[in-house]
């Protein structure tokens, strides 16, 4: 039986992957007027008084809302927020076991940015933060940029931003491998969706000049002459591209040292990767088959291989960065997840391998390892406390 299928019939028995239980039994009329009527009117009136007391008296501290539209599920398209459920509720699974956060699956049945905003919005007052996911680009943007605003607690859109800090941590640790310098490099780019826009510009953030990026979507180079721009990818071909050049992404690849992409499977071939500076890193995230498998990338000349599988060396998996980042904003009651705390996760992430375990298949911790959470935890709390969006 293969995974797909063994993973379908353990969803029958599961009945669902998460629960909600009690911290607290009653057994008695005096633990019933305790955690119920009449005593839980005094908690209600301290809130009433001071809203941030609701951080003390529920749970709100340690809750998150994982929240999708379902229109970008996986690599599965718009197939709706009911079947886009599973992939909330593993979410959901895996900030409690990797990070002890409380999350609740939220699944929105709308598509319209106004409709989805407002009811996110409605209902944040329950949180302690808003993780967006699988939400379709362009609107994954706007969603996330007005509720930011909005609202006092961390909008965290995963599917941008984990995916970029992942990115940046092994990237740090494969130049350190290949002896080049971050602001010296050349970034090659397929995708130009949400993660890859997210990528490149934190990129930019950790030191990567801008004009030698140059993304690909799927009619060629953001360029001037790109027929097809939406507002954010017009923004991106004015940001990078410094040789405005045109073409695809086999153009795009020639004299790059790093090679990124976040779009489709077997895009690329080995005599592209061939086309590369010497010591090339080809990051190919596409899920499940990537944009080359790290065997043909390795034919072609690449140093460092990385994909988003589990199967292969060097995943590149948000499972690093989600977790411990939310954990950390709970922490010190973060009033929004900034850049700074983005960067500052990218540089945990890559510390974690220390210099003398590095190697072209050590990059990057395993996503499995339970530790990484803390470490990132605390470095979003520094850089919470450093930037003045901490609470506590």
């Amino acid at each position: 039986m293969g995974i797909r299928e063994e993973s379908l019939k353990k969803h029958y028995e599961w009945n669902g992957k998460i629960e909600v239980v009690p911290r607290i039994h009653v057994n008695s009329r005096e633990d019933l007027s305790l955690a119920y009527t009449p005593g839980v009117a005094e908690p209600c009136l301290e809130i009433q008084k001071d809203l941030s007391k609701s951080y003390e008296l529920t749970r709100r501290n340690n809750l998150v809302a994982v929240i999708t539209d379902g229109t970008a599920v996986l690599g599965l398209g718009d197939i709706g927020p009911e079947a886009g459920m599973p992939v909330m509720e593993g979410k959901c699974l895996l900030f409690k076991e990797f990070a002890d956060v409380d999350a609740f699956p939220l699944c929105i049945k709308s598509k319209d940015v106004d409709e989805i905003v407002r009811t996110i919005y409605l209902l944040s007052g329950s949180f302690g933060g808003i993780n967006l996911e699988d939400i379709a680009a362009p609107r994954c943007f706007e969603i996330e940029k007005r509720l930011i605003e909005l609202c006092d607690i961390p909008v965290f859109h995963d599917d941008q931003h984990g995916t970029a800090i992942v990115v940046a941590a092994a990237m740090l640790n494969a130049l350190k491998i290949v002896g080049k310098s971050i602001g010296d490099i050349r970034v090659a780019m397929s995708g130009a969706g949400a993660a890859g826009i997210s990528i490149a510009k934190h990129l930019i953030r950790m030191g990567v000049d801008p004009k030698k990026i140059i993304m690909c979507d799927i009619d060629g180079i953001l360029c001037s002459k790109h027929p097809h721009l939406n507002p954010a990818t017009a923004e991106m071909a004015r940001l990078t591209n410094g040789e405005d050049r045109s073409g695809r992404i086999a153009d795009a690849l020639k004299g790059a040292d790093v090679f990124v992409g976040v779009s489709a499977p077997n895009t690329v071939t080995k005599e592209m990767i061939s086309t590369m500076n010497h010591d090339a890193i080809v990051f190919s995230m596409a899920n499940p088959t990537p944009e080359i498998m790290p065997d043909l990338a390795l034919e072609g000349g690449a140093r460092i291989v990385g994909t988003g599988r589990s199967d292969y060396p060097n995943q590149i998996n948000n499972l690093l960065a989600f977790p411990g980042i939310f954990r950390g904003a709970l922490d010190c009651r973060a009033s929004r997840i900034n850049e700074e705390m983005k960067v500052a996760t990218s540089f945990a992430l890559a510390s974690l391998i220390p210099d003398s375990e590095l190697s072209e298949t050590n990059i990057i911790p395993s996503a499995l390892n339970k530790d990484v959470a803390r470490v990132v935890a605390d470095a979003v709390i520094r850089a919470a406390h450093e930037t003045g969006v901490s609470r506590i």
